[in-house]
Order: C-alpha cells, then sequence, then structure tokens
C-alpha cells in the first residue's frame, strides 16, 4: 500500500463530520444573532464574569459585588498588561485556588509575547465553554461552508501547527504548559468535535520518534509523507508557517524524492516504495527549475492563516506558488488569551467583533496605553482608525491589554468589522514613534508606486554614516527588503524616496523628525528573496516551536540583524551599496 491509499477516509465517521458542520454552523449562527443585540453583550458579559469570581481573591480585592457597571468596572480596575497579571497567574500555576477565577486552570496555553519569553496564559473550563469554543467553531464555518471536500479525507489537509505532544511540559501544579495547538479539548474539556480539520491525517502521529524540541525535524517527516497525499487546503494560522513551505521543498526535495522512491521515512522502510510519484516529482522539478506547492498538490485550493501585517506584502505572491486559484480564508484575530474578530465570509482580511466573548474596550492606537486610559466601546470605532484592544472575560483577565492593534474596516450587521494591523510597540529613537501597521502600510503603497514585490521586509535605526546616507548626520531607518525581482539603482533610490513620503504621510511625528533633521532619509537594500526563511527556519532549528516564530518588522538588535542580511555595518556611499546589492542579486533562479 502506498502513502496514497493510506488512510483516505477522514479519520471521523460520516455521523461526526455532519455534527461537527453542524456545530460550525450552529455557532456562527449564534454570533450572527448577537450581533443584533450588540450593545447590550458587554455589560451581560460583565456581569456574568462578575458573578462567577466575585468571590475570588482578585473579585475581592477590586471589589467585584459592588459593581453594576462598565464605568463602576473602569474605576475599580486599572488597564493593565500581562506583566501586572503575572503574580496572581504564577501563584494559579504553582496550584493556589481562587486567585483570579472561580474554577481551576486544566491546562495553560504558551504564548511567545513580544520579548519572547514564556507567558502562562490560564485556561479554565468556564472560558471554554463561554469565550473560546464558541468563535473557534465559527472560524471554521467559511472553510466548511464553501470548501465542504477537504473535510472528507484525512490527507486533503496538512495542518502545520497541529503538534501534539505525548508528554507536555507542565507548571508546578502539573498542568500542561502547551500551545493551543497542542491541546486535545476532546480529552481535555470533553469536546470531541474541537478537533481541527487535519488532525487525523497519516502524518498527525509520525512514524519515527523525534524529540518534542526537534520542530525542524518534524516538519521535514510531515512533509514528506504529505508529498505522496492529495492535500487540497493547508492550515497554517501563522503565515510565516505557510511561507516557510515552498523553501522548505526547494530544500529538501531530493531527499524526499529519494524516499518516496524507496518507500523509507527518514531512512527507514515505512511503506511501498513509489517510483512513479518520484520520477513525477523529479519530472516537474527538472521542466520548473524548482518544484513548488503547486506542482505537488494541484488540487490544492484553500489556506487558512493570517493575511495582514507583514503577510499583506508577501501573500499575493506566495499564493501563486500554491495555485493562482488558491483561496485565502483569514484565520481569526485572537491571541491566546483570548478573541477580538473572527471572520464569518470570504472577506481576506477582516473579522467581525466576538461580543460575546469578552467585554471588549478600545484606545486609539496613536496614544499611549496608561492604567487609566479612556476607553471606547465598540459602537464608538471609526472605520479606517487604528485601536489599542483590551478586553475582560469569565477566564480571568480584567481590561487586559493585549498588545495588539486592529483596524476597523467597516461596519456589518452592526458591528465593527477588524483587521489585525500589527503590535502596539513602537520604534521611537527621535521621537518618530513608528508602529508596524504605519510601516507596513507606507511599505505597500510605495512597492505599489514602483510596481515591485517581496517576500518580507525589516527594518532598523542606524547612524547616517552607516547607512550611506548623504542627506544628513542624523539617523536613519535601514529597510532590508527580500526580493525574486532585480532592481535597478533607479528602482531602489524611487524606492527609497516614495516610503519616505508614505511614511511622512502615514505618521505626523515621523513627518516631524524628517523636517527638522531628527531623521534623515531611509535607505533600501535589496536581500535574497529567501533570506527570510532562512532566518525563520534558524529560529526553528534552535528549538522555538513554529507557530511562534512571527514575522518581525522591527529588529535593532545587531546580532538579529546580522543574521538577516549579512551586514555587519558600513561606511559605504549609497551607490555603492546598491552595487553591491545587485551584484547578489544575478545567479538567482
Amino acid at each position: 500500500m502506498t502513502l496514497l491509499d493510506h488512510r483516505t477516509d477522514s479519520g471521523f465517521s460520516p455521523e461526526h463530520i455532519t455534527a461537527y458542520r453542524e456545530r460550525v454552523f450552529h455557532e456562527r449562527t449564534a454570533l450572527r444573532r448577537a450581533f443584533a443585540a450588540a450593545d447590550t453583550w458587554p455589560e451581560r458579559v460583565l456581569a456574568d464574569l462578575l458573578d462567577f469570581n466575585a468571590a475570588t481573591e482578585y473579585g475581592k480585592a477590586h471589589g467585584f459585588r459592588g459593581i453594576r457597571t462598565l464605568d463602576d468596572f473602569r474605576k475599580a480596575v486599572p488597564v493593565q498588561d500581562y506583566a501586572a497579571h503575572a503574580p496572581w497567574i504564577e501563584r494559579m500555576a504553582a496550584g493556589e485556588h481562587n486567585l483570579l477565577t472561580a474554577d481551576d486552570p486544566a491546562v495553560f496555553f504558551t504564548s511567545s509575547g513580544s520579548t519572547g519569553s514564556r507567558k502562562k496564559i490560564p485556561v479554565t473550563p468556564r472560558f471554554v465553554r463561554t469565550t473560546f469554543l464558541p468563535f473557534f467553531y465559527a472560524a471554521w464555518a467559511p472553510l466548511a461552508e464553501h470548501f465542504p471536500e477537504v473535510l472528507g479525507r484525512a490527507d486533503a489537509v496538512l495542518n502545520l501547527k497541529h503538534d501534539p505532544l505525548t508528554a507536555p511540559p507542565t507548571t508546578a501544579s502539573g498542568r500542561p504548559h502547551v500551545g493551543a495547538s497542542q491541546v486535545d479539548f476532546g480529552e481535555r474539556f470533553g469536546e470531541p468535535l474541537s478537533a481541527e480539520p487535519g488532525t487525523r491525517a497519516p502524518w498527525s502521529r509520525l512514524p519515527v520518534e523525534v524529540d518534542a524540541d526537534d520542530h525542524l525535524h518534524k516538519m521535514y517527516l510531515r512533509l514528506r509523507l504529505a508529498v505522496e497525499a492529495d492535500v487540497q487546503c493547508i492550515i497554517g494560522i501563522n503565515p510565516a508557517m505557510v511561507a516557510a513551505v515552498p523553501f522548505q521543498l526547494r530544500q529538501w526535495w531530493p531527499r524526499i524524492v529519494r524516499e518516496v522512491h524507496d518507500g523509507t521515512v527518514d531512512g527507514r522502510p515505512y511503506t511501498t516504495p513509489n517510483p512513479d510519484r518520484a520520477r513525477a516529482l523529479e519530472r516537474m522539478a527538472d521542466w520548473f527549475g524548482t518544484l513548488r506547492p503547486a506542482h505537488v498538490w494541484p488540487r490544492l485550493r484553500v489556506i487558512f492563516c493570517w493575511s495582514t501585517g507583514l503577510a499583506s506584502l508577501y501573500l499575493p505572491a506566495l499564493r501563486e506558488e500554491f495555485g493562482p486559484s488558491v483561496t485565502v480564508l483569514p484565520a481569526p484575530i485572537a491571541a491566546s488569551e483570548g478573541p477580538t474578530g473572527v471572520a464569518l465570509g470570504r472577506h481576506p482580511r477582516a473579522g467581525s467583533l466576538v461580543v460575546t466573548a469578552a467585554v471588549h474596550e478600545f484606545v486609539p492606537a496613536d496614544q499611549d496605553l496608561e492604567p487609566d486610559s479612556r476607553t471606547l466601546a465598540a459602537h464608538d470605532l471609526e472605520p479606517g482608525h487604528d485601536y489599542h484592544v483590551i478586553f475582560s472575560h469569565v477566564g480571568g483577565l480584567y481590561r487586559y491589554a493585549v498588545g495588539d492593534v486592529v483596524r476597523v474596516v467597516d461596519r456589518v450587521d452592526g458591528v465593527p468589522r477588524v483587521e489585525y494591523a500589527g503590535r502596539a510597540g513602537r520604534s521611537n529613537a527621535v521621537g518618530e514613534r513608528l508602529r508596524d501597521a504605519e510601516v507596513v502600510r507606507a511599505l505597500a503603497t510605495a512597492l505599489a508606486a514602483g510596481g515591485l514585490t517581496v517576500t518580507n521586509a525589516a527594518c532598523r535605526v542606524t547612524d547616517a554614516e552607516s547607512t550611506g546616507s548623504l542627506s544628513g548626520t542624523g539617523p536613519a531607518y535601514r529597510f532590508a527588503l527580500g526580493t525574486h525581482q532585480r532592481w535597478s539603482d533607479d528602482e531602489i533610490a524611487r524606492l527609497a524616496g516614495q516610503l519616505d513620503a508614505a511614511l511622512a504621510d502615514e505618521s505626523r511625528a515621523y513627518r516631524a523628525a524628517r523636517a527638522d533633521g531628527r531623521l534623515t532619509a531611509p535607505t533600501v537594500r535589496p536581500i535574497d528573496a529567501e533570506a527570510f526563511h532562512r532566518d525563520w527556519q534558524a529560529d526553528v532549528a534552535a528549538g522555538v516551536r513554529p507557530t511562534q516564530v512571527k514575522d518581525r518588522l522591527f529588529r535593532q538588535a545587531p546580532e538579529q540583524w546580522q543574521r538577516l542580511t549579512g551586514e555587519q555595518g558600513s561606511n559605504q556611499p549609497a551607490s555603492a551599496q546598491v552595487a553591491a546589492t545587485n551584484t547578489e542579486n544575478r545567479g538567482r533562479p
């Protein structure tokens, strides 16, 4: 038997698939119905979380029993981040009870956070029932509605984030401390329908023993098995994981072809040798000059991942690696701590506010968050504007500033549809206060003006002398842009000028810093198209879970910049740097 014949059913009974579809459509319908009374939901969610957690140590300390309105709640509880919650969470992780929540966490989600530190996010049964699962199920409704065939076969979905552990790490109290994609919600919370598409694929349980932190090896094994399957859907959530697939196919295909031919996995006999499939892969690679996902999986139809932020710059070109007719469905606008928005249809970027999940508050993104920041409700938000996200829910996070910025796209059914715009942190060398979202939008404008495409982008602030800037002596932004194109000196110079103008349009603080000479003109350096993939893979090889190695725009640390670009600092004039870059571009496939 070949892998093409191996486990060709979905891994679930027809009755299970029917029940799953009914559940995801039910949760979507319930959320849409809630929109009709969207303005009442913050008070309803607040009343529930106050009542449920009033007798906790945190509830007593903040007078939950005496709170009647959202205004009361805002006066009693300041805006706070993970650091403010951390002492309480660490005590919960050590086994103390009745601190932030009335029920004990069954698991702690892990999250890398903006600093790379491993957070512990308490996940209680009540949170799962009332906050997590309703939006989680609703998120799969567009896939189940428009691509129902992908649910019918186990090997139709390559779920890149599925990474079950036989011996997960635990907190001091013995609770699992894992990623959300590593939790079996059926076993842990009695929700057997919660298994994601692709979690019963032949590669969901690896045929060889692999160290839990050897993520690169696991990625190879799954890709090796998947090339013999009729994959029609790829689930990545983190778009950097999806972008890595074409790179890894090119990197590993000689080894993969050999193993397909021999019927081995990791050099060990596994299934019937498949020389016909191996020869077909070799012919495609010879004919096209490389092996792309579209060649390996010609019936691929849909990718499910975040589609905004830096990914918005590279997803259009990346999608063609998988096939020109492939649809990208956006993953929810959510963090390990809780949800903000979920796409209920096929909008390419935006999701409707999950009004039933939490008390959501917002602050204009140009303002710095303070404990007493004046917040806005959902009905106050304006399309085309960016906002910090703050939420409170029954799982024990209160007026929690998640560190994300969302942009309001429009309103549908009376509630805002939002897209993830970037992290809330700023690059602020001389008062320019640039956010991710502003730089990404400026890049998109400047690249479109020149007809240029990129595989990713990064920037750092450096002194004008090291960038080769001739326009002043102050610090300047240095951009590294991965691209398959060969850019001329004129294109690079024009791109830098257009980027400077677009940044000034996006940010008044940047415009002022440029006007008074605190910043000099930015410089642009195109780099090898696969540099970002190699950089991403280096982090994965070092033991970081692929879901947590996310796109990073601002890279001020010299060692990060050097690893990405190979650049150790240079006093060359700009023209010399352009010439060096063009030399690098020559000879690309």
